[in-house]
């Protein structure tokens, strides 16, 4: 092969890739905005909580953290669902909105806030078994 052949050749590999690489893909239509679940869905399972080291780093919702406040990070509830949180083992309550996103350690369902986790005495344990309830969707 010439070194014409190859820099064509090469020319021809790279226009390929381009065009391949803008080429538009079929998007599927955004899911319209969910509600969430229906106030009184329970969720059982265990709860985490998290503090100072993300103190006012911004949140999945675009807030910034506050530790001090009662908020939670749950996977895949919309952002200010209000959840009632209830330690199984003393029976504290505490109620809370989502604004993150979380947790990520496989097993447990929500990451509490520091006020939170301090309302429900899991604080020292850092995890605990809860109950939640839904009470209503975004505000």
């Amino acid at each position: 092969m010439t070194r014409r052949s190859i820099l064509v050749s090469l020319a021809i590999a790279i226009l390929t890739l381009v065009t391949v690489g803008c080429a538009t893909t079929t998007r599927r239509p955004a899911a319209p905005d969910s509600a969430g679940p229906e106030p009184g869905t329970r969720i059982d399972g265990l709860a985490s909580w998290y503090g100072q080291q993300h103190q006012g780093r911004a949140t999945a919702s675009g807030e910034a953290f506050d530790m001090n406040k009662l908020t939670a990070a749950h996977r895949t509830l919309p952002f200010g669902t209000r959840l009632r949180v209830t330690n199984v083992d003393n029976g504290k309550s505490v109620v809370v909105r989502v604004n993150d996103r979380g947790p990520h350690v496989p097993g447990r369902v929500l990451d509490l806030s520091f006020r939170a986790a301090q309302a429900l005495g899991i604080t020292d344990a850092g995890v605990a078994r809860v109950e939640v309830v839904v009470l209503r969707g975004r505000d």
